[in-house]
């Protein structure tokens, strides 16, 4: 399965994982245009930024993933921006300013994220 995997897997991209976190990351993005103008330089921003750093810390995991603590750490990073954003649709929700059918989405694809980077730390070998 291994060497499968990586032939598959030429760049970041290419990961599950990397394409799921862009895809929330664009529907957080187009939700949050909606939001109050007040919001604009506070959840607004602090979730955009949170959403956006999974897959830029993705990316950088990817290329240095010679160095498999330096891989594992950013694997870390991602799911720590992951809790983060988690936390920001929460306050979204009670805020009203999304309902709770589409908080429940998105937390479910973040917890989807949260067990694809916890299956690649496990299986970091296969990556490093």
């Amino acid at each position: 399965m291994g060497d499968s995997l990586m032939r598959k897997v030429k760049s970041v991209r290419d990961l599950e994982v990397y394409r799921i976190a862009f895809d929330v990351a664009m529907e957080i993005y187009n939700l949050s245009k909606d939001f109050p103008k007040e919001e604009k330089y506070s959840l607004t921003d602090q979730m955009r930024r949170s959403s956006r750093s999974i897959c830029a810390n993705l990316a950088e995991g990817w290329r240095k993933r010679k160095y498999k603590k330096v891989f594992i750490n950013k694997l870390s990073d991602a799911a720590q921006e992951a809790a983060e954003t988690q936390t920001w649709l929460e306050f979204t929700l009670k805020c009203n300013y999304i309902d709770k059918k589409t908080f429940e989405k998105l937390d479910e694809k973040y917890e989807h994220i949260f067990a694809m980077l916890i299956t690649m730390e496990r299986k970091a070998d296969m990556f490093c």
